[in-house]
């Protein structure tokens, strides 16, 4: 809802979004009342009459994104909704002031292939397709919503599978052993915390006796922490058991907080600590995909392994967490050539 802003005079204005002209200009509507209530009364009746006005099919793609999200303001949580307002000001730019009525799966098809195209700020390189597949995904949703009536049909890009190796949990260990990061380094590639959990630990709530519960969690969403009562997923609340080894580093800290460092400066200093000893191109996420790997390499049954790490579906723990090992993919691959070169073509070739 649009917030009164007293002026000078004494009396209070609330501007509420009118349209936007041809030329890509928004306008405003202005109310002006002796009290702040008034002005906000009077934008909020004015908004109430103008949506019932106005059908759904005739507002713009971005108009009813607006909608979208204000919807689901309520129940998502603050880093999806910043998410989804990124999406709504950075990306899909040239149909976001097209009517709802008149979009079509060209249309839609030709603006995904150009977004494929499009330089991110600050980066470079294009959007790469998991981008582009998760912000289509916000404007699937919106038409689903406001054209029910329609079901689009489009091309998206293919997920690229990163062909890539991870350190041995040995090699990460040797590195951040005895400095500050020693800490939420093991939560995260032992007990498989993500970046949030770690930093919403404290004494007061997560501890308990030998075990230690994710109950909130500390997300950094529009350059400001916010620290909330449940994670993102029902499945993400769990409780394990401390090693011994994690619990004297916790009883060596001070204050509630256990890990009192910002998301930044956490990331950095895992990355310089990761390049100091040979092993670029690492991030502090991945240790929860080399927790993951070590549990399939462990054979820990996917019920236990889903459950530690917090995962939803164990399609979502072996499509995306699961990785190898370089050393351990050496091994494999010299079982299975021993195997063809020892028994398939042998066998064949000595007939």
């Amino acid at each position: 809802m649009a917030k009164a802003k007293k002026l000078a005079s004494g009396s209070w204005r609330c501007l509420v979004y009118s349209h936007t002209d041809p030329d890509g200009k928004r306008r405003y509507k202005s109310f002006t009342a002796a009290s702040k209530k008034e002005a906000e009364y009077m934008a909020a009746e004015y908004t109430m009459n103008r949506d019932k006005m106005k059908d759904p099919v005739n507002w713009t793609l971005g108009e009813a994104i607006d909608r979208y999200i204000d919807l689901k303001r309520p129940v998502l949580a603050p880093s999806s909704i910043y998410r989804y307002e990124k999406i709504r000001k950075t990306s899909f730019q040239e149909i976001m002031d097209i009517p709802l009525v008149r979009i079509t799966d060209n249309m839609l098809q030709h603006a995904i292939n150009e977004e494929m195209k499009r330089t991110p700020y600050n980066r470079t390189g294009t959007v790469s397709p998991k981008t582009v597949r998760n912000e289509y995904g916000l404007i699937a949703s919106t038409l689903r919503r406001y054209r029910g009536d329609h079901s689009f049909n489009v091309d998206l890009p293919k997920k690229a599978r990163r062909i890539r190796t991870l350190p041995l949990p040995e090699n990460v260990y040797r590195a951040v052993y005895g400095t500050d990061i020693e800490l939420p380094v093991l939560l995260a590639m032992w007990l498989s915390f993500t970046m949030s959990e770690i930093r919403g630990l404290t004494r007061s709530k997560s501890l308990d006796g030998d075990y230690i519960t994710i109950r909130e969690v500390l997300v950094h969403v529009g350059g400001e922490d916010i620290r909330k009562d449940l994670a993102k997923e029902i499945t993400r609340n769990r409780r394990h058991r401390m090693p011994e080894h994690i619990k004297n580093l916790i009883d060596q800290t001070d204050g509630d907080v256990i890990v009192p460092v910002s998301e930044k400066a956490l990331s950095y200093r895992f990355r310089k600590c990761m390049e100091r000893n040979g092993m670029p191109g690492i991030t502090f996420h991945d240790l929860r995909h080399i927790n993951a790997s070590v549990m399939a390499m462990l054979r820990i049954p996917d019920k236990y392994a889903q459950d530690r790490g917090g995962w939803k579906t164990d399609h979502v723990m072996k499509s995306v967490y699961t990785e190898v090992f370089s050393e351990e993919r050496q091994r494999v691959d010299t079982v299975v050539d021993d195997y063809f070169t020892g028994s398939v073509l042998h066998s064949v070739l000595h007939e």
